[in-house]
């Protein structure tokens, strides 16, 4: 009896069997259609809608109210049904069109806003590099002497000379160049073709 329950009874391995529809499952273009409903919610929060809807219920109006008896379809006396059905059915259309527009709306802005972030990120992480950057720059550059540096290491040396002068002018002498000395050895030079010059 329990082996006969157990082979009945599938388990969690293996896969449940797919059921028949009797209707075919609808699954319209999702960037099509929310295309579509973002431009008719992008209509509906125009002054245009508006007013075409005013002037519609107007004229709608106005027809079941004067017109003959036997034109009229809609009766004042129940209170106009057939045009409160009908706004009652766009109402009820528009609201889900309307949430299917946020909805894409919303997509967008996290998209945008994740993009922003690691843009923010990215730039973060150059500003720092180009921190570090200046940073051993300025102590490279403390370290190389300055045009102020040389001038005043300059002057200071001039005032030193001026000092040890003793008031005396101060002149820089050429040296004399030296005579060659007894232990250096001429070479004589070679005549071209290899021969040495006859003494």
């Amino acid at each position: 009896m329990v082996e006969k329950i157990r082979s009945s009874s599938s388990g969690l391995d293996t896969p449940r069997a797919s059921r028949t529809r009797l209707l075919p499952r609808i699954r319209p273009n999702p960037d099509a259609f929310g295309s579509a409903t973002e431009n008719f919610a992008r209509f509906m929060g125009t002054p245009q809608f508006l007013v075409y809807m005013t002037v519609f219920c107007a004229v709608w109006l106005t027809w079941n109210t004067v017109a003959p008896e036997n034109l009229r379809f809609d009766s004042a006396a129940i209170g106009f049904t057939l045009l409160t059905l009908m706004l009652s059915l766009q109402a009820s259309y528009a609201a889900p069109l309307l949430l299917l527009a946020q909805n894409r709306q919303d997509d967008r802005d996290r998209v945008s806003l994740q993009q922003d972030r690691q843009r923010a990120e990215r730039n973060l992480s150059d500003t720092e590099y180009l921190t570090r950057e200046i940073a051993e720059l300025r102590i490279a550059l403390r370290e190389v002497a300055t045009r102020d540096y040389v001038r005043s290491e300059l002057r200071s040396v001039l005032e030193e000379l001026l000092e040890t002068s003793d008031g005396q002018e101060v002149t820089l002498h050429k040296r004399k160049p030296r005579r060659p000395s007894e232990n250096t050895v001429s070479i004589p030079k070679v005549q071209p073709g290899g021969r040495k010059p006859s003494r």
